[in-house]
Parts: structure tokens; sequence; C-alpha cells
């Protein structure tokens, strides 16, 4: 497993990313010096170990860059999703205290607004273009030198929530102590597990300020592999990356799965997929019939993980364990799962409850967010992200929803995510939001926000023709009481559904 750095000696040649879209190829040794780079103008700005850094960029060769300074350089770094708006932006800024922030010309708009909102902020760069109140990024990087710096130690990243609950929280875990080269965490636990090595040729198709592509992409260079990364997904784009590049490992979110099915049958069938060895989803539940049809079609080696930026626990399946216990996210592979009720008493399988972890690796912490850190653990110790779900009797896990989206209603809890699940197998839906809004009688009721795959679809009939799809399919108190079309739901590329932002608007319109 050697760093990039080791492997930036040996074959200096040798592909270390590759976009997706432009082709654009950065090697091992092109990275190494670059990431040096990076790490000798941030010490020039004056951050040091322990110190945070904040960058919004798009899927680019500089959002790995950084990354990897950070990582070499014993600093903190934030990606910030690229979907916030300013003040959410500007909250983040503040909050995790970042020295230095880079943002893609992409971004201006908001960014701009930082130099005012961030007072905190000691530098503003700007990759790819010039504003007033930033210093263009590759000016700045330029002269610096390609050498290592002389005080190397361990980074790590603190990403934020992505806000679709509540404000967003920074999920921190102190750097390591261990040496900069050391291996990356996942090196010894996933990588193994799956087989990540020089050979491996991983797809990245979401963004990289999200957890999983962010961190499986480090796993790809420290263990000397190749990431070919969209800038964008596309369903079709995906297949033809993986026949293109012969692709063996990759990660996905179950919309993206969605996506790629309702292409049509010979578009799908057009690309040789048989390249892949193994494909990693998780993120959101899946609904059932989803993955049924993605094994059927890529075979056995579909595994589904359950996990969080919190890295509380982390739980496990194969596509053979999935097909008799359908509907798992799997085992532990490291933390134990309780379910527990509002009192906190461990309920019996087959009880949904909140999901807790006990046994944890490392403790984080919500970043100068003291009552909600302590709020996350109970006084045993175990650590709870708020998502919910139940045991079966050989301990698997289900999920079934957050407890922030649960519906109540006339004393009865609804899981949106399971309305969602059959909802998305109907041909004519290609997304949708279930959530609950106020209703005199009952408290709540279900609502349900379809994007259609065609909108001249959006129809009365339709809607009729969807409600009573479900009512021959769910019990009547989880089918939607009304549905409304919208032309493009606000769901983030990394597969996340805005769907605390519909609520409000929907709450603000009852009101």
């Amino acid at each position: 497993m050697p760093h990039l750095s080791v492997t930036a000696q040996e074959t200096p040649s040798k592909p270390a990313l590759i976009m997706g879209g432009s082709g654009r190829v950065v090697s091992y040794g092109e990275l190494d010096r670059r990431s040096n780079q990076v790490a000798h103008l941030l010490r020039l700005c004056g951050v040091h170990r322990g110190d945070h850094i904040a960058m919004m960029l798009e899927n680019s060769p500089e959002f790995i860059e950084i990354a990897c300074a950070a990582l070499r350089a014993g600093i903190i770094f934030t990606p910030i999703s690229t979907h916030l708006k300013s003040d959410e932006t500007a909250y983040i800024l503040e909050n995790c205290g970042a020295k230095v922030f880079v943002v893609s010309a992409q971004y201006a708009d908001v960014a701009e607004k930082m130099i005012r909102q961030a007072p905190t902020v000691e530098r503003f760069y700007m990759v790819g273009g010039v504003r007033d109140g930033f210093e263009p990024w590759e000016e700045a990087l330029d002269p610096m030198p390609t050498t290592p710096i002389a005080d190397q130690s361990t980074g790590t990243s603190m990403l934020y929530s992505s806000g679709t609950t509540g404000k967003p929280k920074g999920v921190l875990i102190p750097p390591s102590d261990a040496a900069f080269d050391a291996p990356y965490p996942l090196s010894v636990s996933i990588g193994p597990a799956f087989g990540f090595g020089p050979e491996t040729t991983y797809l990245s198709p979401a963004p990289l300020y999200h957890a999983a592509p962010m961190h499986y992409n480090m796993l790809v260079l420290d263990t000397g592999g190749c990431s070919v990364i969209m800038e964008k997904f596309d369903p079709e784009k995906a297949l033809s990356l993986i026949e293109d590049y012969r692709v063996t490992h990759s990660q996905w979110v179950p919309i993206m799965f969605v996506r790629m099915l309702k292409l049509p049958k010979a578009v799908r069938e057009r690309y040789d997929v048989s390249s892949m060895q193994v494909a990693l989803h998780a993120a959101a539940p899946c609904p059932i019939e989803v993955k049924e049809q993605m094994i059927d079609w890529w075979g056995p080696i579909v595994w589904e993980y359950y996990s969080s930026s919190e890295a509380a626990g982390f739980t496990l399946i194969d596509a053979n364990s999935w097909l008799t216990h359908k509907g798992s996210v799997g085992r532990p592979l490291f933390g134990v799962p309780h379910v527990c009720d509002d009192e906190g008493r461990e309920l019996p399988p087959g009880e949904v409850g909140t999901i807790w972890f006990s046994e944890l690796r490392d403790k984080f912490a919500y970043h100068n967010e003291p009552a909600k850190t302590e709020s996350a653990y109970n006084k045993d110790g175990w650590a709870t992200c708020g998502d919910m779900g139940y045991l079966d009797d050989e301990g698997f896990l289900y999920l079934t929803d957050r407890r922030n989206f649960m519906i109540i209603t006339g004393g009865v809890n609804v899981y949106p995510a399971e309305v969602e699940n059959v909802l998305i197998g109907h041909p004519k839906v290609a997304d949708v939001a279930v959530f609950g809004v106020p209703n005199e009688e009952f408290g709540e009721e279900v609502k349900a926000v379809v994007q259609p795959g065609n909108w001249v679809d959006a129809t009365d009939e339709t809607a009729f023709e969807l409600l009573e799809w479900l009512r021959e399919r769910l019990s009547h108190v989880k089918v939607p009481k009304s549905l409304d079309f919208m032309e493009q739901l606000p769901r983030m590329d990394n597969g996340k559904l805005y769907k605390r932002h519909l609520m409000e608007a929907y709450k603000n319109r009852e009101g």
C-alpha cells in the first residue's frame, strides 16, 4: 500500500486521475508535484498542522490536489457542497474556522458574498477565473517548489452534513498521529476486502465533496490504482466509461441505479460492463426491485454498505446474502448495531427504532457544537446519526428512514422511504419525494411530489393512476393523500434529496 509519493517515484507517468468528460489525464508524478506545491502555498499563507481550510470546487484535478496536500501537511480540509447558498456557505466557513477558501469560478456569485459574510477567512483564491477580492489560484501556485514541505504530517477531512434535515454539522475525527505516508484508513479495512490495488480502475460518478467519493478516491491513490472521475453523472456516459477504461471498481447511490435502469434496454445492452469486479452502493435505502434488476444485469458483484460521515459503524452485505435478506444493509464490519426506542430501551428483532452503534473505532464530534455532539451519544457511549431501522433474528440490519422524515398520521408511523421505493418503480416516475404536511384531523398526512420521466405525463389522470397503483401495493394509511408534479426535484448530484426545502415550502403553503 504505497503512498502516492512512492508510486510517483516508482512509476511517475502512471495515470492517477482521468477526467471522464474531458479525458484529461493526471499522472502520479504530476499529482505528487502539484500537491507539494499546494502544501507550500498553504504554509506560506500561515496554515499549519491542525488549521482548517475550505474549498468549493466541481469534480476536478484541483480538488484532488488540494485534498492530497492537506493530507500530507497535517491540515483539516472541508469540501463544501456546490449546491449550498451563500448563507449556508458562510456558516460553514465560520464554523470550521477556515483560514483559506479556494473556490471555482463556476461559483463566483456565491463566493463573492463570502468576502463580506466570512470575515474569519484570511485568504481567498479562485480557480479558473478572476474576481475582485480573490487571488488567482494558478498564479499563486505555479512558483511554489515541487518538493515536499519539511514538516509533513497526517491531515484529515472534516465534512459537513448536507443540510437535508437542518443546519449542516461538521463531523470531526481528529487527525492521526501516524506518519503522513502511513496507509490511508480505508486501505487497511475496505481496501483489502474488495481488492483495491495497483491494477484497480475506479469509476467515481458522484461529487467529490461527498464523503464516500472523496474517501474512495483517496483509497485508490493510496493503493496505486487509477480513478476515472466523472465531472457530472450521466447514466449512459457512466456505462461508456466502464467499457472504455475497463473499470474494475465503482461506487454508486440508488438514484444512479434507477437512472441507468430507465435507459432503453438497447442502450443498456450496448455497453460491455464485464470488467467490473466490485460495484458498491450506499447513501440511501435502495428499492428492492431496483437492486434485483442491478444484480440480474451486473451479476453478484453488487455490494451494499451502511455508514455515515461520523463513521460510528459500518455494515456490509454482498449480493448473494442480500438475495436471502432482501432490503438489508448487512451485518457489521465494525461497530455493533443496536435498535432502541425513544426511552433508550433496546428493542427485539423486527421492531423499528433508532439505530445506535457501540464499540466505536473512533469518537467523532460535531465541530463547535457541543450540545449536538452530546445528543449523538447515550449514557453507554453508543452513537447515533438519527437513522431508523430494525435488526432481524440473524443480526442483519434494515433501514426505514431518518427520524426527521418520519410521518405520524393519526398515531401511525409512516416511513417515506418505503413509499418512495415503491413509487420509483412506476415507469412514468423519474424521481419522487414523500413527506408529511399538516392535517387538522390526523396531525400530518402523506404528501408525494413526483418528477415524471416526461412532463407531458404531469396530469390529473397520471396522478390518479399513480395513487391507484400505490393502493394495490401499500397499506391505505401509507398512500399519499395527494400527489403533485415538479419538473426537477431538488436532488444533489450525490443522490441526496433536499427534502427539507420541499417540506418547508409545503408547510408555508399550507400556513
